[in-house]
């Protein structure tokens, strides 16, 4: 297997992280990782809120996050155990990313709200 990838805090950029964080399921992945006790494994990310995503996608995810430094991940056997790099990014670039994902909470909670209704299921009365 190919060794995995971390880019030296020195070389992580905010233009990498911006970037990372555009896919909108990169982002959620991100944060629901930053708000995990332990490190997760990728096939916990399969199925993220009604969608269900593929596995080769997920690993691209996963690498494009790794990439732009924000997570780091290590092989446990066939699993990948991943965890964000929080406290480090936070050491380089102070705020970032609480200012991204206050930002990201306002987009989202103006999508939701913006969102049509779903349509309303009819019911039908049985002829007895």
């Amino acid at each position: 297997m190919r060794p995995l990838t971390h880019p030296s805090l020195d070389d992580v950029t905010v233009e990498g992280i911006l970037h990372a964080l555009s896919d909108p399921v990169r982002a959620a992945i991100y944060w629901q990782l930053s708000c995990a006790e332990s490190a997760n494994t990728c096939s916990a990310f399969l199925k993220m809120e009604d969608r269900c995503i593929p596995k080769s996608t997920l690993s691209q995810h996963f690498r494009a996050l790794r990439e732009a430094g924000l997570i780091r991940s290590e092989r446990r056997g066939v699993e990948m155990l991943n965890t964000t790099r929080c406290a480090e990014i936070e050491q380089r670039f102070p705020g970032l990313l609480p200012a991204i994902k206050h930002a990201q909470s306002i987009q989202c909670e103006a999508r939701r709200q913006s969102a049509p209704p779903a349509p309303a299921t009819k019911k039908t009365a049985r002829a007895g």
